[in-house]
């Protein structure tokens, strides 16, 4: 299309695009052609005095075509121009960054590589292309994957870099071309950007500097057949004996939707489970809830895979690595009760016999009594409900039952509140008498943190009751807490078979962006009961059981003496609710794998024992590597955020690593954390390794550049010579004589004669 429209106009769209329009004709000349045009028109007019034959239709017709011949005439006569900047021969720059990432070695249908692009163009004996850009400008060759550097020839390219930053790679050679008139940069490569910067911080600078960037696509749009593994969601850091759901993303071209692959899930010693995914259309992300259990404490590194299915092209991208930070240490729970119930008994004994789980009870028995069971001294909550954040904040959640919110000052309410928002602890509201709307818990600071909206309290002499039939919904199928410790296909039918329970909360509504995961069909019928909901709240999580007897699964008559249901529901839900619930340090890396020799950045957020943000403390992180020695890298204080810290470290070795990150303020200890890396040749240059063309079209776009494929780069010298920046002189272009506009004399002139022959008017 481009090369017809060139032979009609002359010139390439992009030179209509970059030039400005205009008429050559002297100011004179246009005048007297000015008056030669209305002579010309007033002789047309004498169309509409003719007579004979012709109707009013037919003299308007050839009227019309003949003022359109002698406006074509009048065009062409004064002398329409481009006037275009173009770059001056050998005083521009131009600087040539090439892909030198190992997905450049990823072989095409026909066997080559995409590196090969490079001997054909930038060879100097053998490539118009190199010939015709060296005729125009002084080059500069840049190699680049996670950083751009100059080199001299191909014989410096390895195609070994582990990661493809476009960011870094423009602005490191826009810095090093800064002094020098550029007219452009061409950048070379497939377009897998691997890296964590917007490339809008170095789009903008070229932008401002009038400097485009002419982008080369290589490899292919869609790597066909492939399977990619495309990511992993773990939490960093499990209690010991909990069941892990993961959500595996997995992602296809060219194999046949439905296909079964298996995931194979192990760790350093041995497979933990295997699961079978169906694959979904081209391009379509399916996602696979996987899970799996860790009973061994320590850092485990566990690797999910696909195994290389026949025909697949790639097959290094089948894989991926996470960290999990498994915990043997036991989890305080404070669970405040406002009345004696059955409930209290029948969950300590679902949750005795786990190790991990300390469930600190406070019930209150009498006005200023309590009953205090599992402290761990005798000091402990000996006043009864925290009345300070420290002494609120050492626990990792919290369970308020049915109690009345009036029993709180406001200040132990706004504490509550806070100690979800703030301190990122877990709160879960259970049902009973006095809870929700009917204990008042309306208009205070800790309503907003519940997931339920509360209505009116029901009214009556003994005020609501409602059985209800519990089942998950679809979310639930897919959450750990409402697994049972059943097989997935077996999970719907256990809980077909648990006994109905009971509700005195009448609740049908949660906030927007709170997930349910049990609902209740009551037995009279009516309103749906939302059982089970929970919502992210600052820092923490927010849960609501609304139903008052979950003891009834342990001890109805229909439930079998073996069945364990009740214990599991209650041991993975306590364990959710201390899930992810930070301590006062929290250490973390920008990556969980690097390469040998590569920065990582480390970060710590550093708290005090009321979790309020420290800016002045003293924070060092203790490296091990694998061969056992020992670095200490100080963190310093960000600046932009409170509590936040970083510094950096670059692995030399192979292997594992462990970071702990100790913070004290004024020689008092205010905390530590561990996170772990591993150091290995990565893979990551051969996920989404095709040409991501929209990518560098935007590039191109953004800066004023082209786009191109080794089919069209043929056009890029002429056009960095139109388009590109620099010193540049203006030149005409004539337009009179485009073919163009003689086809259209042409076309006017039959077109009139025809009409005569066809109205029979010759």
């Amino acid at each position: 299309m481009e090369n017809l429209f060139e032979l009609l106009f002359k010139y390439r769209p992009l030179v209509f695009e970059q030039a400005d329009f205009a008429f050559a004709a002297p100011i004179s000349f246009r005048t007297w052609l000015g008056i030669a045009g209305l002579i010309a028109a007033s002789a047309v007019a004498t169309y509409t005095i003719a007579r004979g034959k012709s109707t009013v239709t037919d003299r308007g017709v050839m009227a019309g075509l003949r003022v359109a011949l002698l406006a074509t005439l009048v065009f062409c006569l004064m002398q329409p121009a481009l006037s275009l900047s173009t770059v001056v021969p050998q005083q521009n720059f131009v600087g040539v960054l090439m892909d030198d990432s190992r997905s450049m070695q990823l072989e095409g249908d026909d066997g080559t590589v995409r590196s090969s692009f490079y001997s054909e163009a930038f060879t100097p004996e053998e490539s118009p292309l190199l010939q015709a850009l060296s005729e125009r400008f002084a080059l500069r060759f840049f190699r680049f994957s996670d950083v751009a550097r100059r080199v001299d020839g191909l014989e410096e390219m390895t195609f070994n870099g582990t990661h493809t930053n476009l960011a870094n790679a423009l602005d490191a050679a826009r810095a090093e071309l800064s002094g020098v008139p550029l007219s452009g940069l061409v950048m070379v490569t497939d377009g897998a950007d691997t890296g964590e910067r917007p490339l809008t911080e170095a789009i903008v600078p070229l932008q401002a500097a009038g400097v485009p960037v002419f982008t080369v696509g290589l490899g292919e749009e869609s790597l066909e057949p492939d399977i990619e593994l495309g990511r992993v969601e773990l939490p960093r850091r499990v209690l010991q004996g909990s069941t892990l759901m993961v959500d595996v993303v997995v992602t296809q071209n060219g194999f046949r939707p439905g296909t079964a692959v298996p995931i194979i899930i192990e760790d350093d010693t041995r497979i933990l489970t295997e699961e079978t995914v169906e694959l979904g259309a081209d391009g379509e992300p399916v996602v696979a809830r996987i899970g799996i259990e860790l009973p061994e404490a320590g850092a485990r590194r566990v690797r999910f895979s696909i195994p290389s299915q026949a025909g697949e092209r790639v097959d290094r991208n089948n894989a991926r690595n996470a960290w999990v930070d498994v915990v043997g240490e036991r989890e305080k729970i404070l669970y405040f009760e406002g009345e004696p119930r059955w409930e209290v008994k029948f969950m300590r004994r679902a949750v005795s016999g786990d190790e991990n789980l300390q469930l600190v009870l406070l019930q209150r028995t009498a006005e200023s009594k309590f009953l205090r069971l599992e402290v761990s001294d005798s000091t402990e909550l000996e006043f009864g409900f925290p009345t300070t954040r420290e002494e609120l904040y050492r626990y990792r959640a919290l369970v308020i039952g049915s109690v009345e919110a009036s029993f709180f000052t406001h200040d132990q309410l706004q504490m509550i509140a806070d100690f979800v928002s703030e301190r990122g602890g877990g709160l879960l509201f259970l049902g009973g008498l006095s809870a929700f709307a009917e204990g008042g818990w309306a208009g205070t600071p800790v309503e907003e943190v519940m997931p339920v909206i509360l209505g009116e309290p029901s009214r009556g002499e003994f005020g609501y009751f409602s059985e209800i039939e519990v089942m998950p919904t679809p979310a639930g199928y897919a959450h750990p807490a409402v697994q049972l410790d059943a097989e997935p296909l077996e999970l719907q039918e256990r809980w077909e078979a648990l006994p109905p329970l009971t509700v005195v909360n009448p609740l049908t509504e949660v906030r927007p962006g709170a997930t349910v995961l049990l609902n209740g069909d009551r037995t009279e019928g009516g309103p749906r009961q939302v059982v089970l909901a929970y919502q992210r709240y600052g820092r923490g999580v927010s849960i609501a059981l609304t139903a008052q007897d979950t003891w009834l699964w342990q001890m109805h008559a229909d439930v079998p003496l073996e069945d364990q249901s009740h214990e599991s529901f209650w041991k993975q839900m306590l364990r959710w609710l201390v899930d992810g619930v930070p301590d006062p340090v929290v250490a973390s890396s920008a990556e969980e794998e690097v390469e040998p020799g590569e920065t990582v950045a480390l970060t710590a957020s550093v708290r005090d024992s009321t979790f309020i943000d420290v800016n002045d403390a003293t924070v060092l992180a203790r490296v091990t590597g694998p061969s056992g020695l020992t670095e200490e890298i100080p963190l310093e204080w960000t600046v932009e955020e409170d509590g936040a810290y970083a510094g950096s470290y670059r692995p030399t070795q192979q292997g594992d690593y462990e970071v702990e990150i100790v913070a004290m303020r004024q020689g008092a200890p205010l905390g530590s954390a561990i996170t772990y890396l591993h150091s290995a040749p990565s893979d990551r240059e051969f996920f989404g390794a095709a040409r991501r063309t929209q990518l560098l079209q935007r590039i191109a776009e953004d800066t004023g550049g082209q786009y191109y494929t080794p089919e069209t780069v043929s056009r890029l010298p002429e056009d960095i010579t139109i388009s590109g920046a620099g010193v540049t002189l203006t030149e005409e272009l004539d337009l009179w004589d485009m073919p163009a506009l003689f086809l259209l004399m042409l076309l006017l002139m039959g077109a009139e004669w025809g009409y005569r022959r066809i109205r029979g008017l010759v």
